[in-house]
């Protein structure tokens, strides 16, 4: 991938997506904050813009024999819209434990799902063997060069619209948005820090990264679905070994703490992966702030239950 990659990518989405707003958040006044409001992107969520970029560029036998993914439920509502605009059969695979809104949002937009009993890596596992037995195209979730340039398209945003940022602070799932923001921002300033924020119960980049391969998790649980992704990517943990700089777990108590935070103080709803940056800065995880210092949560997605939203704003924290 290079970042002529991502410029084809940005123009391959225009008319697609929405350029969303960075605005300025008087949340913290420990930094410049800043949130990129990925969760008021089409579908909600920040993955129409890799799915699009990759469906789009399939060669006519490709799509011909329809698509396949696997999805916790954003990376699908991306794909569906995309078969959909394009006019592609999609088959989607997600876990059982999906959110009913994602699911639901799935089927509207035309996708034919499969709930697959377990986590994301068993809807994974499925649609492996679904593509095998009927021949349809997989679209990765995030391990593709084509995918992880079409989410960095939010890195060259971040930098056209605030060019002195400091810092950029994502979610990681599998680790596609962060491979293509980081490798987007630090080609353009390789002097920006780019840090990276799971769930305590789903830390899988955050395990390879510290032993220095990837690790696969045995076991998941955590109200960040979005993310809850028991082993990443081989690109992707390569791209984050080169151009990220840190990666740092929150709990789902302090996720929640960020989910209710958003809501009081800008009126934005995020699902609890789009949380996580928020939830890292907010409890004292990010290092080298101060007062001066300009940074940049990615809010990646705003696909929340309304009964989870509700029971999240009685929690104590």
């Amino acid at each position: 991938m290079t970042i002529a990659d991502i410029y084809d990518a940005k123009k391959c989405l225009q008319g697609i997506i929405r350029e969303t707003p960075l605005i300025k958040s008087t949340i913290s006044d420990k930094c410049n904050l800043f949130l990129k409001l990925e969760n008021l992107q089409v579908t909600g969520s920040f993955k129409i813009r890799g799915a699009y970029n990759k469906i789009s560029r399939l060669n006519e036998a490709e799509k011909n024999a329809g698509i396949i993914a696997c999805s916790a439920g954003n990376h699908a509502q991306g794909v569906a819209m995309s078969a959909q605009k394009l006019g592609i059969h999609a088959v989607i695979c997600m876990p059982v434990s999906a959110p009913q809104v994602k699911v639901e949002a799935t089927q509207k937009l035309g996708a034919e799902t499969i709930l697959v009993d377990g986590t994301f890596d068993d809807a994974y596992q499925k649609s492996l063997e679904l593509q095998k037995q009927y021949g349809y195209t997989f679209i990765h979730p995030f391990d593709d060069d084509l995918v992880i340039a079409g989410q960095g398209t939010i890195g060259l945003e971040i930098m056209d619209e605030l060019p002195d940022a400091d810092i950029i602070i994502c979610p990681v799932g599998g680790g596609g948005l962060i491979a293509g923001i980081a490798f987007a921002a630090k080609t353009i300033n390789p002097n920006i820090k780019i840090y990276g924020v799971q769930s305590s119960g789903a830390p899988s980049m955050y395990a390879s990264m510290a032993g220095g391969y990837i690790t696969k998790l045995a076991k998941m649980n955590t109200l960040a679905d979005g993310i809850a992704v028991g082993q990443v990517g081989s690109l992707t943990f390569n791209y984050a070994k080169q151009y990220v700089d840190d990666i740092f777990v929150v709990t789902d108590g302090k996720i929640a703490k960020a989910i209710k935070a958003m809501i009081t103080a800008e009126k934005t709803v995020a699902e609890g992966a789009g949380a996580t940056p928020l939830a890292a800065l907010m409890a004292d995880y990010i290092p080298d702030i101060d007062k001066n210092k300009k940074v940049v949560c990615v809010v990646s997605g705003g696909n929340i239950d309304i009964p989870l939203l509700a029971r999240l704003t009685t929690w104590e924290l």
